[in-house]
């Protein structure tokens, strides 16, 4: 199959640059919505947390048109450098400095293009090009070096139609795991009412006294020996209500440690900082497996709390600000210990938090259904997108 390079088949576009003053965080008349690599996630762009920039500093090749890949030039992180996404929408929207705009001209499709940036053989061409001392880069050169099969026009958009097809399936799959997420959220609500209030007015008491808690161990690389090495969860393995178990680090747990250390069922973790209060519950995932520093432990008393109410608890005040007073803000937003243990937990009874329980557990079956189904779709999109590559679907 004939081969073309990014360069051939479109023009490369800089963001917009700008001075943070003329920045706003809400739609005004006469300024763009501006996307930055933020926007850019795993399965298109992600239209939060956007920013604002004004109509007169960005000129008409920066205005973003159907068709276009928007893609991370420059990062911290290595993972996300390249990270692109495909625009669809028809608001005039630009973009920053940050990213690069690629615009496919009439010898490509721009569906078929599209697809080739979700591809595992560009995400591991561009993670071997990003270079920086301190940030990942990508250069002019490297994307329009980039070189992909290019078949007949009418060929790409079948090729296009069936990859389309099978994502649509993907995004389906998506959107009924967050329906189901907020599904459970409505449950507890109409269960507890509005906990930031405390508006049934169940008593209360402090967090420490009914779910005594611990930080993790603090990571000293120095003395790392590899001995008594063992996994451990960190800020990134805990999600809201899940525990990402894929990529466990280990260090060192001497047998003191194991004991201050350890997880059981049943107890809940929260991330002290990055988005203090995420938090979810040890399964007994992973055998043998510990936390760090940047976790709180907390162990319900099976008296007063179950982890399911405490866990949607903490995601209702994390949502609804009743954590504000106890979160410390001075560079990086963190929740401590201290003050965890100074939260005033409402109550209610034990009964209705089983009744709720029962309740998360119906729904996370479903939940796991849906997920075994998208993780059969993933497998099966990847297989159409390399065959279609390789010019064989």
């Amino acid at each position: 199959m004939k081969l073309a390079t990014v360069g051939d088949v479109s023009m490369q576009i800089r963001g917009v640059s700008y001075d943070k003053s003329v920045i706003r965080t809400q739609p005004s008349d006469g300024y763009l919505p501006l996307l930055r690599g933020g926007n850019i996630g795993d399965h298109g762009l992600v239209w939060s947390d956007l920013q604002y920039v004004p109509e007169s500093i960005v000129n008409d090749a920066q205005v973003l048109r159907k068709g276009d890949i928007v893609l991370a030039a420059s990062s911290g992180s290595l993972s996300a450098v390249g990270k692109a996404a495909r625009f669809d929408r028809g608001t005039p929207t630009t973009f920053g400095a940050f990213c690069k705009v690629l615009r496919p001209n009439e010898s490509v499709d721009a569906g078929y293009f599209g697809h080739y940036f979700k591809t595992t053989s560009y995400r591991s061409q561009v993670s071997r090009l990003a270079e920086g001392a301190n940030i990942n880069n990508l250069r002019k050169e490297h994307l329009d070096n980039l070189a992909f099969p290019v078949p007949p026009l009418e060929e790409q958009r079948r090729i296009a139609a069936v990859l389309d097809k099978a994502d649509e399936l993907r995004t389906k799959r998506r959107q009924a795991l967050a329906h189901l997420d907020s599904l459970t959220q409505s449950i507890f609500y109409s269960m507890f009412g509005d906990t930031r209030g405390n508006s049934r007015g169940w008593p209360t008491q402090p967090f420490g006294d009914v779910a005594p808690s611990r930080l993790g161990k603090m990571l000293d690389k120095k003395v790392q020996t590899g001995i008594h090495a063992a996994k451990y969860l960190r800020n990134a393995n805990v999600q809201w209500f899940r525990i990402d178990t894929q990529d466990l680090l280990e260090m060192d747990f001497q047998p003191a440690d194991r004991t201050q250390f350890d997880l059981h069922p049943g107890d809940v973790l929260i991330c002290e900082g990055g988005e203090p209060g995420r938090s979810a519950i040890w399964r007994g995932e992973v055998a043998d497996c510990f936390f760090q520093k940047a976790l709180h432990r907390a162990r319900p008393n099976p008296a007063y709390l179950t982890p399911e109410y405490l866990v949607y608890l903490l995601s209702s005040l994390t949502k609804n600000g009743g954590l504000d007073d106890y979160v410390t803000v001075a560079t990086i937003a963190h929740l401590t210990g201290e003050k965890l243990k100074r939260i005033r937990i409402p109550l209610p009874p034990l009964e209705l938090q089983q009744t709720f329980a029962e309740r998360v557990a119906a729904v996370e079956s479903l939940k796991e259904s849906h997920r075994k189904h998208l993780a059969e779709l993933d497998t099966l999109f990847a297989s159409l997108q390399h065959r279609a590559f390789k010019g064989e679907l």
